[in-house]
């Protein structure tokens, strides 16, 4: 619980402090695929013109153990290139996610939930003349709790393919 509440606290200071900025973003919100470390559908609604709020749900395995997790983050936007057939913006950010375990593998039988703590850096392409939005990113996670890992894990990141609704 101490967990949730720092997590909420967090959260809530980001989206608070990005209230206050303002840059130009090319939609409003889409919807897609998270194509990488996890899998995952995705939705992204813009709050303001550099600040979204992103949530997804996701899953990895082998054949040892899976995970599905159930994610949000608060992503601050900001323009690089303005190009005629799209525009590319830079974002950062971060979220917190929660991690639900199944093992099927000799050592650890059974299930476990585990917290991540998020930070999210990547690139946004948007296409001028189709609806989609292209994203390539990294997201750096500390995990907590009991689940397959625990600690800090640099290798997750994901290419995001999202259609954009308006």
């Amino acid at each position: 619980m101490r967990t949730f509440k720092i997590s909420f606290a967090l959260l809530s200071f980001m989206l608070i402090w990005g209230i206050q900025s303002s840059q130009a973003q090319d939609y409003s919100t889409a919807a897609g695929l998270r194509l990488g470390t996890p899998l995952s559908i995705s939705i992204k609604q813009f709050v303001n013109e550099s600040m979204a709020i992103e949530g997804y749900v996701g899953t990895r395995g082998s054949s040892s153990y899976r995970w599905t997790n159930i994610s949000g983050a608060v992503l601050y936007h900001e323009p690089l290139l303005d190009l005629s057939f799209g525009n590319l913006t830079y974002y950062y950010g971060g979220g917190g996610s929660v991690f639900l375990w199944r093992y099927t593998n000799s050592f650890f039988g059974g299930s476990a939930t585990t917290f991540g703590i998020q930070g999210y850096g990547g690139f946004d392409f948007t296409l001028t003349d189709v609806p989609i939005s292209i994203t390539l990113d990294w997201i750096p996670t500390f995990f907590i709790g009991e689940g397959f890992y625990t600690g800090f894990r640099a290798d997750y990141g994901t290419l995001g393919v999202r259609y954009i609704l308006k």
